[in-house]
């Protein structure tokens, strides 16, 4: 059915000091932001991404929460965005989706939403010959985008390709003062430790993200290991119990007691690895 107030126009006429004038029905901005949710690329996974639907069990939770509330408020003139990292499931990717629904539905936004792995494997795939998608098609959304969500930074494998592709999505963003939120696993340990931001991504990358994000530490527990809405047994339970707990697992992701020799096996793997990459068919791509 049509509009009853607009009659699908997209435009109602009010009076403002005396004087009729027209401005947008609210069902132009229902559809609106329906077309802008749809080109987010919002997973269905996580479609119910909501601020009122965050759970906030700790003080890291919160603060993150605020942090993501206050871009939305203050857009379009803020000047940085987020970098949420810490453990696996503690609400990172919900925090940054709940905040690109909002920037949609009460701002405008133009938004898109990439798993960083995802990214560049759609990269990778266009320099085959029989793919009409160019890169340049992939990646101009990424870099003129109102706000990006890069999602799972630092899950890529390590290569020369992939530091190159994701330090031109970083610098244009950077250079052109473009919101940008990313979420990672990675830590800021020392540049030897495999899990770090600055082995993982490079000096460079870790320097412009420094500059163009506020860096929050989400810590708490693996809410898909726990369960939606857990009670304070279960998280002390998950604290003693669960081996992703904190307290049940050493320093960038290594047991506890594992040794130098071990860490260095494991960065040598790493750097193995980034060199397999580079083997792609199709340039240099290797994530």
């Amino acid at each position: 059915m049509p509009c009853a107030i607009c009659e699908d126009t997209g435009w109602k006429p009010v009076e403002l000091d005396g004087v009729a004038r027209v401005v947008r029905c609210d069902c132009w901005r229902e559809r609106l932001s329906e077309s802008l949710l749809k080109n987010a690329r919002v997973p269905r996974r996580y479609a119910h991404c909501e601020f009122a639907n965050f759970e906030t069990h700790t003080d890291s939770q919160r603060n993150a929460q605020r942090k993501a509330a206050r871009i939305v408020e203050e857009f379009p003139t803020v000047d940085r965005g987020l970098l949420l990292f810490g453990d696996h499931g503690v609400g990172k990717t919900h925090l940054a989706i709940a905040l690109m629904r909002e920037l949609i539905r009460r701002k405008g936004a133009r938004a898109v939403f990439y798993e960083t792995p995802e990214l560049l494997k759609v990269v990778r795939d266009t320099y085959n010959k029989q793919v009409e998608t160019t890169e340049l098609d992939v990646l101009r959304p990424v870099l003129e985008a109102d706000l990006l969500v890069l999602d799972d930074l630092g899950r890529e494998n390590k290569s020369a390709w992939v530091e190159e592709t994701l330090g031109l999505v970083v610098n244009t963003r950077y250079s052109e003062r473009r919101l940008t939120v990313f979420t990672s696993n990675l830590a800021d340990l020392e540049n030897t430790e495999p899990t770090s931001f600055a082995f993982q991504l490079g000096l460079r990358i870790r320097s412009r993200l420094k500059e163009m994000c506020d860096w929050v530490k989400v810590e708490g527990v693996d809410t898909r290991e726990v369960g939606p809405h857990p009670t304070a047994t279960d998280i002390v339970d998950w604290e003693q119990r669960s081996p992703a707990s904190p307290r049940n697992r050493g320093r960038g992701g290594l047991p506890a007691k594992a040794t130098g020799q071990a860490r260095a096996q494991l960065r040598i793997g790493r750097e193995r690895e980034g060199k397999t990459d580079l083997k792609w068919p199709g340039g240099r791509a290797g994530s």
